[in-house]
């Protein structure tokens, strides 16, 4: 089943006819080893449904116990989001039936979230700052996963089966809910991606969760609604759930406000609903209705006693905040003497943390530049992966980085080298050793190499001895592609101009 195709306004004219109101709610899975209220692993990739437990399955009897690194974890996200911390706060039961939530309701926070009132300052393209406020920041648990099977989209539309996968159910999730984004106008599609990006860098650099969106262990809900300029209240809201890529939550808001515009203009009814992204095209198609709090049923959890955190013990956890990323990267910045604009290249592309990372291992930040904003980051297009998602390391990168400085490897074997690392042959060394890559110091072969080249130019070595000694270029290209790639270029070069001088 294909999406629906929805009229859309020419995004100009949406905006000369209607103020976007947006809110952003992100869902970010805690990189504890075990789930929120049980002893099972919270690790991803493990064979389905055997992540679980009693408490995780929903089986009679079984209790539930907080997991207590969840919520030190949850006060240093809300102290990063300059939130107040309650000194108390509950857990309640939010409850819904789907077939992934077992126990047929989930343990989230309602009208006592663990932090509340904070913001965060983010960073435009050109350079704009501009502040999100931040309502709340609360604990829950995740569900499980449901794989439908049998449909072209992947969908419950159209499927034959669905396969439940429970391994994720439990495991710790903090939902960080924005206030209503007012004002933004042209830029609110801009503002949420740049909001995410900020958010996934900021719980990245705090070292409480992966935030690898593909693997859904940070996903995005963005709402939407139109109001007619010069109206002051909110119009109906609509709710895009579970987008995985920054790409996406750009794409998401920016097509809701055509679709929502020629809608009204239409004279439809716009309906307060879920709905569904849809990566091909950038479209977002209808899901089910959109339930209020009220809907859902909440009521305090009787099994869980409330979260009391006292003020010293946030003073602690605030003293072990790291760096932030802004600040950390206002530092490098000044240290590196690079222009605003290509330090937000650099942020747009995902690769600071990678090149930081890769200095701290030994490389210039020039080299590590040069590696990860070029050569890996055009892998990482070609395949249409997150450059942090890529299977390197910074210390891949950097032990590449020696080879070629100590004249180990080529730029060319290196780049090879870096192949073979994203094939999963190994390491550097392993890779090198399997692929035969390191450069050749046979002064015979080399040389060898060499006379047979000038033998098969005539023409170059007569240019060359005329007085043009930039012709070298292809003696120096043959014996390459008769060493493989393998010789020293610099080698290369001296034994040419002592045999034609």
């Amino acid at each position: 089943m294909t999406a629906a195709i929805h009229e859309l306004m020419d995004f100009d004219e949406v905006l000369e006819k209607f103020d976007p109101v947006m809110g952003l709610e992100v869902h970010v899975e805690l990189a504890t080893e075990t789930k929120m209220f049980s002893t099972s692993s919270a690790h991803f990739g493990a064979e389905p449904n055997s992540n679980v437990d009693p408490v995780s399955l929903g089986l009679p009897g079984a209790l539930p116990v907080v997991n207590a690194k969840g919520v030190e974890w949850a006060i240093k996200i809300g102290l990063a989001l300059n939130c107040t911390i309650a000194e108390s706060s509950r857990f309640a039961r939010k409850n819904y039936f789907y077939p992934d939530q077992p126990k047929g309701y989930q343990i989230s926070q309602y009208d006592e979230p663990i932090a509340y009132n904070g913001y965060l300052d983010i960073v435009l393209d050109d350079g704009t700052e501009w502040r999100v406020e931040i309502e709340r920041s609360h604990m829950e648990e995740d569900t499980g996963k449901l794989t439908h099977v049998g449909g072209q989209s992947g969908r419950i539309h159209g499927a034959t089966t669905s396969l439940v996968d429970c391994n994720r159910a439990g495991v710790p999730l903090i939902e960080i809910v924005t206030k209503p984004i007012e004002g933004a106008g042209a830029r609110a599609p801009e503002i949420a991606r740049a909001y995410v990006t900020a958010l996934r860098e900021l719980v990245a650099a705090l070292g409480v969760s992966d935030a690898r969106m593909d693997q859904g262990s940070m996903r995005v809900d963005s709402n939407l609604s139109l109001r007619p300029i010069g109206q002051e209240e909110f119009g109906t809201r609509t709710e895009t759930k579970n987008i995985n890529s920054l790409k996406s939550v750009e794409q998401a808001v920016r097509y809701e406000m055509m679709r929502q515009a020629a809608a009204i203009v239409n004279g439809e009814e716009i309906v307060q609903e879920t709905r569904h992204y849809q990566e091909l095209d950038g479209s977002t198609r209808k899901g089910r209705p959109k339930e209020s709090a009220e809907d859902y049923r909440y009521f305090n959890d009787p099994d869980l006693p409330p979260v009391i955190a006292p003020k010293e013990w946030v003073e602690e956890i605030r003293a072990t905040l790291p760096e932030l990323p802004w600040i950390r990267r206002a530092r490098i910045q000044a240290e590196w003497g690079l222009g605003d604009a290509e330090m937000r290249d650099l942020v747009n592309v995902g690769a600071l943390n990678a090149i930081i990372d890769t200095v701290e291992e030994g490389a210039t930040p020039d080299e590590a530049r040069a590696w990860w904003g070029n050569y890996i980051a055009a892998k990482a297009r070609e395949t249409d992966t997150e450059l942090s998602a890529m299977p390197i390391t910074p210390a891949h990168v950097a032990r590449v980085i020696a080879l070629v400085k100590e004249g180990k490897l080529t730029t060319k074997l290196g780049r090879q080298a870096v192949d073979g690392v994203l094939a999963g042959e190994g390491d550097v060394d392993e890779v090198i050793a399997a692929r035969g890559l390191e450069v050749v110091r046979d002064d015979g072969a080399i040389e060898a190499a060499v006379d047979e080249a000038l033998a098969a130019n005539p023409g170059i070595v007569e240019k060359y001895r005329a007085g043009n000694t930039k012709v070298t270029g292809a003696i120096v290209g043959a014996v390459m592609k008769a060493t493989r790639g393998k010789a020293d270029p610099a080698q290369v070069n001296k034994l040419i101009a002592e045999k034609l001088a």
